[in-house]
């Protein structure tokens, strides 16, 4: 396994970071064990989590699934950067949601206990909340910090300017301030090289993507087609909007000799500003085959066939729209 600094910060971390949201919903507790047990023997040591997972309100079911493996001991937790997130609604009361100082402490508070543990490595905003200032979410952090049950803060989904707001806010108080952004990046959504990895960059903010492999279409949508997998309707009218694109870029993964969902893992590790795309897997066979996607190397002339493929926004902010 290969480690990286998390943006400007000393935690190291694995290049590739296990997203949980299938514990629960789609993967049993106990495969979710052994997919957890698994990550460790890989070296894969960065976790991520939302106490919003389970999708059961107020729950917290995935959470409890990391909590009671932790609970096995055997260095599970210490091994483990966990991060999780806050916003999403946990209950029908106003305050049971977003990101006001006394939702930040409430929910803090019960992702410890679902997740039976003193801390939090990494604790990340799911999205922005317009309606409460920064000042107001760092000085709850502020709090959690000086407690002891936080170590990071993080952002998921937030736009350029948004962490540029919170990192200025954070400086006038003297205060670390983000360290991570989670952003929905691939091949197919690449609208954050626009401004998102700008800022992340210049504010030394290591960017985690999620959903690497656009929902499973950069995972070899086609060829699993034809060995008779299915697709929900939503994915059969992407496929075949996407088909042109996605049937050059599987034949070039073939050129290359590589499964597709490897190369597209690959591709992102490229990318400046990237620390760690979030992997789901659903199995523990799944997961080992993740592995591969470090020991790629794209060369120029294979990042530009990508790039023919699946154009980006061409460039950074301004330039890209205003000439």
């Amino acid at each position: 396994m290969e480690y990286g600094q998390l943006g400007r910060t000393g935690l190291k971390v694995s290049k590739l970071c296990l997203g949980t949201m299938n514990f629960g919903p789609h993967t049993t507790e106990e495969d979710s064990f052994a997919i957890m047990d698994r990550a460790h023997e890989l070296g894969i040591n960065f976790f991520d989590t939302a106490n919003v997972y389970g999708w059961k309100m107020g729950e917290g079911v995935t959470e409890q699934i990391v909590g009671r493996w932790f609970a096995q001991g055997g260095g599970r937790r210490e091994k483990t950067v966990i991060a999780t997130k806050l916003y999403g609604s946990m209950g029908e009361w106003p305050n049971d949601n977003l990101l006001s100082a006394l939702n930040i402490r409430r929910a803090c508070d019960a992702s410890l206990k679902r997740m039976q543990t003193d801390y939090i490595d990494i604790y990340q905003a799911h999205h922005i909340d317009r309606n409460t200032p920064f000042e107001e979410f760092w000085e709850a952090m502020e709090v959690l910090r000086t407690q002891g049950k936080i170590l990071y803060v993080g952002s998921s989904n937030f736009a350029g300017w948004h962490i540029a707001k919170a990192q200025e806010a954070a400086r006038r108080r003297n205060f670390l301030g983000l360290v991570s952004e989670q952003s929905k990046y691939h091949l197919l959504q690449r609208s954050v090289e626009l401004e998102v990895l700008p800022a992340c960059e210049d504010y030394g903010l290591g960017v985690i993507p999620w959903s690497p492999l656009a929902g499973g279409l950069l995972g070899g949508v086609l060829r699993k087609i034809e060995k008779g997998r299915t697709a929900t309707p939503d994915q059969q009218a992407e496929i075949e909007r996407l088909r042109p694109q996605l049937e050059q870029y599987e034949a070039f993964c073939d050129e290359l000799g590589e499964d597709p969902a490897n190369v597209g893992l690959a591709w992102l590790l490229h990318q400046r500003a990237v620390t760690a795309p979030i992997i789901g897997p659903r199995t523990a066979e799944q997961l080992d085959g993740t592995t591969r996607a470090l020991e790629i190397k794209l060369d120029e002339k294979a990042l530009a066939r990508l790039d023919e493929i699946f154009p980006g926004p061409g460039g950074t902010a301004p330039e890209a729209y205003a000439w």
